[in-house]
């Protein structure tokens, strides 16, 4: 069990604000007070170094700081038991979900973080983008999940967390472990790169075929997709 024991307000309203965002159980004490038995981590203030018992370990815990610690605390807690697992709900702006333990340590919309051997798992939606991610993540063990289903509804307000939410139902579901994914765009998808090609051209121009599908495959952005059907034009 975590335990929030501190008689400093700013870290104690961090503290249990960013443990309640998370899911994770914890009890409040005061300083000084006796502890339940099942204790395992204190979390407190800087200077705050009442005696613990010797099975428990104290986080120190700074205003502004209470992700590091949070994460330092469950991470403590699982120990060995819980492993870090990365689910990534794929597309053009990917909601990336870090659990350990099945806590969800955090969510976001941001390039993978480092961690020790994590199992990363990626739907199997949005086939290019995820594509690219799996081959990335080569040196990565990788499951492609099946991810209906994952995206909840959102009311108005919400704009961003469907893909987050996702990625959190996606590293809670177990998939098929996959060192790479070949994917042979469609019509339809190369057609799409097509008209976003188009609509980055200052020239109202359109990269041919064998372009949109280097941009398929991860091998060239479309603005270099448009500097290269520039550079073909001049020759």
């Amino acid at each position: 069990m975590i335990v929030v024991a501190t008689e400093d307000f700013e870290v104690y309203h961090d503290i249990v604000a960013e443990l309640r965002d998370r899911g994770v159980a914890f009890t409040t004490r005061e300083p000084g007070d006796d502890f339940p038995d099942r204790t395992r981590v204190v979390i407190r203030a800087a200077g705050e170094d009442d005696p613990l018992p010797a099975d428990v370990e104290p986080v120190v815990a700074a205003a502004g700081s209470a992700r590091h610690a949070v994460a330092e605390a469950v991470s403590i807690l699982r120990g060995e038991e819980g492993r870090t697992i990365v689910g990534v709900d794929p597309g053009p702006r990917p909601g990336i979900a870090v659990l350990a333990g099945g806590t969800v340590l955090a969510a976001f919309q941001v390039p993978l973080a480092d961690a020790p051997d994590p199992l990363v798992r990626i739907g199997d939606g949005a086939r290019l983008q995820g594509a690219q991610l799996v081959n990335d993540l080569d040196d990565r063990t990788v499951e492609l999940v099946d991810e209906t289903g994952t995206t909840p509804y959102l009311g108005t307000g919400a704009r961003g967390m469907g893909d987050v939410l996702a990625a959190v139902n996606i590293a809670r579901r177990s998939g098929e472990i996959t060192a790479s994914r070949d994917v042979e765009p469609t019509a339809g998808e190369l057609q799409r790169i097509k008209d976003r090609s188009r609509e980055a051209s200052e020239n109202d121009r359109t990269i041919d075929e064998g372009l949109a599908r280097r941009v398929a495959a991860g091998e060239l952005t479309v603005g270099e997709a448009l500097a290269a059907h520039r550079g073909d034009d001049e020759e």
